[in-house]
């Protein structure tokens, strides 16, 4: 496969799951906000995920008060943010369109049309009235593109280059809502274990679309060791950080076999693997969560920059 295809189908899959997760972020700060204010910061639910998606800085530039109705223009429609959701699926549909004959005509329609109704007048207003509503329409997006791809892709290596930069974004996003809540949104004032902390943990697993399996699996356990263990070490968790390193670590090794060679990018996935195939929730909790995920998003990064190297990639 030429690395310019490679590429695209890489960084299409990626900015479909980051619109995704950019909705899955929001989700997080708007049930958070819904609490009562308790202690010193819990109103910092919205600038929490502006920090948590990287925007922090850029928003600062552009606006003024953090509200809620200007971080959710900026995170969805602000096409001078690189993340916005809007962007998001343009750069996608750029992608997508670059190399329109190694991909599906169901894929082509489910990530063009996500487009099209995407820049219809109507959904700015729904973003405005119906936050939740708008969400769950982007979520509903990630998943048509998803089950498209598996259900009418080759399972070539066009198909582990997409299915490395889901995985690869994923990852990221699974430790960014869990950083959101331990580290930015948990004021120093309050009780670990009371209500608000509760709710706070349980609004990650729905941001995560994990509610219902981490019940099937901890039933009504719901602390903070149980829902992190979950996101973080569960290997059945679909978007665990263990899953996630699992899948890549797969595709890369499918791509290994397929061209007939292994580079240091392959090691460096085994390595993250190996990292939390053998961790240990107590072990995480008392050297700091915070910490671990901040290492996890260096090493992700890390190797994403590995695989486009190794691959030949060229910038995005």
């Amino acid at each position: 496969m030429l690395s310019r295809t490679a590429s695209n189908l890489f960084w299409l899959s990626r900015y479909v799951e980051r619109a995704e997760n950019m909705a899955r972020l929001m989700e997080m700060g708007y049930r958070m906000a819904l609490m009562p204010a308790v202690g010193d910061g819990n109103r910092a639910e919205w600038r929490s995920v502006l920090s948590a998606a990287g925007c922090a800085d850029g928003f600062a530039v552009e606006h003024g008060e953090p509200t809620q109705a200007a971080i959710s223009d900026y995170l969805i429609f602000d096409r001078d943010n690189p993340s916005s959701i809007l962007n998001c699926f343009e750069y996608a549909r750029a992608n997508a369109r670059a190399m329109r004959t190694a991909i599906t005509a169901d894929m082509w329609e489910a990530i063009n049309g996500a487009l099209m109704e995407l820049r219809r007048a109507g959904m700015r207003n729904l973003a405005k009235n119906d936050l939740p509503e708008f969400i769950d329409w982007v979520k509903r997006q990630g998943a048509l593109f998803r089950g498209t791809t598996d259900s009418s892709l080759l399972r070539n290596d066009g198909y582990d280059f997409i299915r490395l930069g889901t995985f690869i974004e994923r990852a990221d996003n699974t430790a960014r809502l869990l950083d959101v809540k331990y580290y930015v949104l948990l004021p120093e004032t309050s009780i670990v274990g009371d209500g608000v902390d509760n709710y706070q943990w349980t609004t990650v697993l729905r941001a995560a679309s994990s509610l219902r399996a981490f019940h099937w699996v901890y039933k009504d356990d719901y602390s903070p060791w149980r829902i992190a263990h979950f996101l973080i070490l569960n290997p059945f968790s679909p978007r665990s950080l263990f899953h996630c390193s699992e899948r890549i670590t797969n595709h890369l090794e499918r791509l290994a076999r397929q061209y007939g060679g292994r580079h240091p990018v392959h090691s460096a996935a085994v390595d993250t693997y190996s990292l939390l195939s053998q961790g240990d929730m107590d072990e995480i909790f008392n050297t700091g969560l915070h910490e671990f995920l901040s290492d996890f998003l260096i090493r992700n990064q890390a190797l994403s920059s590995s695989i486009a190297e190794t691959y030949y990639f060229g910038g995005q």
